[in-house]
């Protein structure tokens, strides 16, 4: 095949991205498809590979929220064809108990095929401009790239009149919100939802949980991310004093549902304290110290969770979002802001300063066909 193309790759953990030609020196396997990628959301998980300690091997092409054209399909096994618009979401091998059980996002081997090596099968084909093998597939795309091969299970074909560009943050970071909110606390009309940390995961929940007719308290110190969840429907806490006191005092009495988005030990416990009995924390940010719980903060029946990817099939999913979407009940376009992939350094920049909610890289093979 010798397909070559720009890509953006990561050669040490603190360096910045370097555009570069790679090739791709075979064509898709019976269970893949070749898209050409339009645009590609930049998610804290890309940027965190710099302090993975060496797990997440280098040199690597990263970028895991992408959307594109397909442009090659395996065969009929895909069930997808030749210019299909597609979002492409987190890899999962399919066979395992919890993937057959219909919940891929805990698949057995998630860390391995997304985080820290990928699919080992014809992972030598990707190499950079002289020969040298790049690390396997990052979450089964390394969309930060003109074009991603990919399992077809990653793929959700989308309607091609949406603008195909701006869907890549619906296969990761968008669907982390929202799948919470709709599909790990089924969250309804009348319902408490307390947000804590209002950045491109927690917005996205307070969306869907708008769209859900939940009553929402979104919390954080940054007084522009709590302006864009009022805008969305929330009912905005400047993160200060008392915390669990004030959400209580705004949620008649305490919250059904909480999601911690920052994995702060102390947020969590305001935020289990805030609780109604029954209540559910999920927790969707990495830990990375112990989880001190304060005594009495898990009684009555309250319970505490890590949530994956939204608990979601994103098969079904990510069309249920685009439609409410069109419906303009959940408007995450209004999240992004996009730039040139030659630009990514910048726009890690940005993200990193808060300057931005959601980062979208657009290739210049795209630019040039819009």
């Amino acid at each position: 095949m010798g397909l070559r193309f720009g890509a953006a790759v990561l050669r040490a953990y603190q360096s910045p991205f370097t555009l570069e030609e790679v090739a791709l020196n075979a064509g898709p396997a019976a269970d893949e498809v070749l898209v050409r990628i339009a645009g590609c959301g930049m998610c804290r998980t890309d940027l965190a590979v710099r302090s993975s300690a060496g797990r997440s091997p280098l040199p690597a092409v990263l970028g895991h929220e992408g959307a594109g054209v397909v442009v090659e399909t395996g065969g009929p096994d895909t069930r997808l064809s030749v210019g299909d618009h597609v979002v492409l979401s987190f890899d999962s091998c399919g066979h395992c108990r919890t993937c057959v059980g219909g919940a891929p996002a805990y698949c057995d081997s998630f860390a391995d095929l997304n985080l820290f090596g990928g699919r080992k099968e014809n992972a030598a084909r990707f190499t950079d401009a002289a020969g040298n093998p790049l690390a396997p597939r990052w979450f089964g795309q390394s969309s930060f790239a003109e074009y991603a091969m990919v399992p077809a299970r990653n793929a959700v074909r989308v309607d091609p009149a949406l603008p195909v560009e701006l869907l890549g943050p619906l296969g990761c970071g968008f669907l982390t919100g929202a799948g919470a909110v709709l599909n790990t606390f089924r969250a309804g009309p009348g319902d408490t939802v307390a947000v804590l940390g209002a950045g491109a995961v927690g917005l996205a929940a307070v969306m869907a949980a708008t769209a859900a007719g939940a009553v929402i308290v979104a919390v954080d110190q940054h007084p522009e991310r709590l302006a864009l969840a009022e805008r969305f429907g929330a009912i905005p806490l400047y993160r200060t004093g008392s915390l669990s006191d004030r959400i209580k005092q705004l949620a008649d009495g305490g919250v059904q549902y909480a999601l911690d988005t920052t994995a702060s030990p102390e947020l969590i416990n305001d935020a289990l304290r805030a609780l109604r009995p029954t209540g559910h924390l999920g927790l969707v940010a990495r830990l990375h110290t112990t989880l001190p719980l304060e005594p009495g903060t898990l009684d009555r029946g309250r319970k505490l969770s890590h949530i994956c990817e939204g608990d979601a099939v994103p098969g079904l999913l990510i069309p249920r979002l685009t439609e409410l979407w069109q419906a303009g009940r959940f408007p995450f376009d209004q999240l992004i802001r996009t730039y040139p992939l030659d630009e990514i350094n910048e726009a890690e920049r940005d993200c990193e300063a808060g300057r931005v909610v959601k980062p979208v890289l657009i290739p210049r093979t795209e630019m040039e066909h819009a």
